[in-house]
């Protein structure tokens, strides 16, 4: 018989299964809906995307690099404890190792194919889902490149080698000594680790965050019953004080705070033997910006116990 929009609608919202996976459970079972739930179940599919709803804010962040090009991603799953998981510790390592040969992008990452299973990463995810039974998500990727120079990285709190909690990538353009270049490209990558810096230069800050800073910065001078031209000067004050902070050149660079970054690097390029440009960097912190499901351990039991 021929599958509907509407049976394929009916038979999504049953399984949770995707679109096309829905339309050839169908297609597979003549039109049967209880058989096609049970194609989708025995292929998994059902299962992994039943559970693509819950919450996966836990993970590794890997990183992976080739030449004078680096990248990090962020693999989420629902639990610490199946991050410490080798099978998932290696499927990060692994896609760490595929997205280095891309572009860079999720789209990009996720639609590569991932040699140990020929499968595109995507549907390599979702078959670790119904293998190991919770949520993983290819949450956020990022890749820096340079044509002439390295991409320092740096994990911290690392559980194994290229695999953590926080990733950092740094960009340095330099004709001189890689060796030296990379020294002072992992100290500085460390540096944003530590500082979550908005932008490398104080002119690339969103104009949208620095716009807001100011807004807050106005309404508080006012506050002070100033006149305007003084509450200005306050404001300009308070801005340049903002861009140091935020911007990477210019903050204290932690590794010796008597020194700008900027400065730092200026002083490094004595061993290098070249002028060095920070053309790029990328942090990835696990889990940041993600929402977290707050849960009653002892309820779950309690429910789990009324069966």
């Amino acid at each position: 018989m021929s599958v509907t929009a509407a049976m394929v609608k009916e038979l999504r919202e049953k399984s949770g299964a995707g679109m096309m996976d829905c339309k050839k459970a169908l297609a597979e079972t003549n039109g049967d809906m209880e058989a096609a739930i049970d194609w989708l179940r025995a292929k998994g599919i059902a299962k992994a995307d039943k559970k693509s709803g819950r919450t996966a804010a836990e993970g590794l962040i890997g990183i992976a690099s080739t030449g004078t090009k680096a990248v990090v991603v962020e693999i989420n799953s629902e639990t610490d404890f199946v991050a410490r998981n080798d099978a998932f510790q290696d499927l990060v390592r692994g896609i760490a190792a595929v997205a280095v040969e891309t572009e860079g992008t999720v789209d990009a990452v996720a639609a590569a194919t991932y040699p140990a299973t020929g499968k595109t990463v995507a549907d390599t995810i979702k078959d670790a889902i119904a293998h190991i039974g919770e949520n993983m998500t290819l949450r956020r990727s990022a890749a820096l490149s340079v044509e002439d120079g390295v991409v320092s990285t740096y994990v911290h709190n690392a559980v194994a080698d290229g695999l953590g909690k926080l990733g950092v990538l740094v960009a340095l353009k330099s004709t001189g000594d890689k060796d030296a270049l990379n020294t002072i490209g992992r100290q500085v990558a460390m540096h944003i680790a530590a500082t979550n810096p908005l932008a490398i230069r104080a002119n690339e800050v969103d104009a949208a965050v620095a716009e807001r800073e100011r807004n807050v910065f106005i309404e508080q001078s006012r506050a002070s019953g100033k006149p305007e031209n003084i509450i200005e000067k306050m404001v300009e004050g308070r801005m340049r004080k903002f861009f140091e902070e935020v911007a990477l050149l210019s903050q204290a660079f932690v590794m010796n705070p008597d020194l700008t970054v900027e400065a730092a690097i200026k002083e490094a390029e004595k061993t290098v033997g070249a002028p060095i440009e920070v053309t790029g960097m990328a942090r990835l912190l696990l889990g940041e910006g993600v929402e977290k499901e707050e849960t009653d351990f002892a309820a779950e039991v309690a429910a789990a116990a009324k069966g």
